[in-house]
């Protein structure tokens, strides 16, 4: 598969919540997750199966939430992908309780695929975002 490919099918099988068990076939035993998080990055270091566990709290948190691909771009082993994840909070939040309404997600990330799998990846999500409508719909 193409490092495009392999990452298309990244979003469709596993970080959809689909089918978390593939995260083994397309993630390295280790990965190196680049996150920006209010202007600070911080890497941290996944496997298929602690990866697997984070879409499983995603799930409890926003319920089965649609995931669409607005942008995919690949270069090389790089693959540029710009999502929308749209989800009800059905589940605590960063202290937030349960409101049942909905909670949308602008994220996007670049991978770098070796050896036919996500090796690295930088994300950056937009999270002040996520809070204004955790907050408004606490109201």
């Amino acid at each position: 598969m193409t490092p495009e490919q392999i990452v298309r099918t990244f979003f469709e099988e596993v970080r959809s919540g689909r089918n978390l068990d593939y995260a083994d076939t397309l993630m390295a035993e280790q990965v190196l997750a680049h996150q920006v998080i209010s202007e600070e990055e911080v890497t941290v270091s996944r496997t298929p199966s602690n990866y697997a566990d984070h879409v499983r709290e995603m799930l409890q948190a926003y319920g089965e939430f649609s995931l669409e691909i607005q942008e995919l771009i690949a270069h090389g082993d790089k693959v540029y992908v710009r999502w929308r994840q749209a989800g009800t909070h059905i589940g605590e939040v960063d202290g937030y309780t349960p409101t049942n309404l909905p909670v949308i997600e602008i994220a996007s990330a670049v991978y770098r695929v070796q050896n036919e799998r996500i090796a690295e990846y930088w994300i950056q999500i937009d999270r002040l975002g996520i809070e204004k409508q955790l907050e408004r719909n606490k109201s």
